[in-house]
């Protein structure tokens, strides 16, 4: 059944969007990720505009943070303190990332940019977890430890100033590096569309050493509102939020995302990198391979506005 966007301005498949809406909210709910990092290439590849797709893949991945964050606060599993901290570099980081969206806009160079980050991002994201990944699984054989937090083992990070104590992660540390974090991450959501989990996880376990099981909740409890603020501001700002998609793609990712925080549960943490970081690789050599392959058509016919800056 094919419906008309008026944002995107196409006709689409109702069930195909609402597919990639499920499938993306399941892995938001087992990898505590907001599934933009997915989903915007997604809507790419299935000929969305880039500049909508990334604008209104937040709203699916405000759906499915909701889902799969209520299933693991039922669990007991979400530092909301740290969460709050997170959150207030995030929405900062957010309102200067819609900035230079604008600005990229007017340039005509966002749907480039856009392309460049993800290959960027998710290639040494990616990487880095499967790498890891097959590290801990090699210690699990020789019989070591496979938490990445170790009892009294610190960094440079642990000696900064402004000290909080986050019970729920019995931690101890600089509210600094938490606020820079989730400032970095409020970027990434206004440009890339992503909710930053993808980045925001592995920063946790690996820089702030957070629990793993305590990481997902907390990564999808401040996805929620920095990607809400992010939509408001692009929806008032670019005009590039297009409802009939964003609904199809969240009632699809409130579906997912609950299956996903059930099957994430019965997975080791390594085990979760792993998949995490293979899924991250496999949509980086997709974007890469569009990058560098010559396309059907060399030129395209855009129009100008004043009021957008580009179309």
């Amino acid at each position: 059944m094919s419906i008309y966007l008026p944002i995107a301005e196409l006709s689409v498949n109702v069930f195909v969007l609402f597919g990639m809406g499920v499938a993306v909210g399941f892995l938001s709910g087992m990898f505590g990720v907001g599934g933009g990092f997915l989903m915007t290439p997604l809507l790419i590849f299935y000929n969305i505009p880039p500049a909508v797709a990334v604008a209104t893949g937040t709203n699916q991945i405000v759906a499915s943070s909701v889902s799969g964050a209520l299933a693991h606060f039922r669990r007991g599993a979400i530092d909301i303190k740290l969460g709050n901290v997170l959150l207030v570099g995030g929405l900062a980081g957010s309102g200067l990332g819609v900035w230079l969206y604008s600005l990229l806009r007017r340039l005509g160079q966002l749907d480039l940019i856009i392309a460049f980050m993800y290959v960027v991002f998710l290639g040494a994201v990616g990487s880095l977890m499967v790498i890891e990944s097959l590290r801990a699984r090699q210690r699990v054989k020789a019989g070591g430890r496979v938490d990445v937090r170790r009892p009294g083992q610190h960094n440079w990070i642990h000696g900064l100033p402004f000290k909080l104590r986050f019970r729920r992660s019995k931690l101890y540390l600089s509210a600094i590096p938490v606020v820079g974090m989730g400032a970095f991450i409020g970027v990434l959501v206004s440009i890339m569309g992503v909710g930053g989990g993808f980045i925001m996880v592995p920063a946790l376990i690996y820089l702030l050493h957070v629990p793993t099981n305590v990481v997902i909740g907390t990564s999808l409890y401040q996805i929620i509102f920095v990607t809400a603020f992010t939509t408001v501001l692009h929806a008032g700002t670019n005009q590039t939020v297009d409802i009939i998609l964003a609904l199809i793609l969240m009632v699809g990712g409130v579906i997912g995302a609950q299956f996903g925080a059930a099957a994430g549960q019965r997975l080791r943490g390594d085990q979760l990198r792993a998949l995490l970081g293979l899924l991250v690789l496999s949509v980086c050599l997709r974007l890469a391979f569009d990058l560098v392959v010559t396309p059907p058509e060399l030129y395209s016919i855009s129009t100008y506005s004043l009021v957008g800056g580009g179309t």
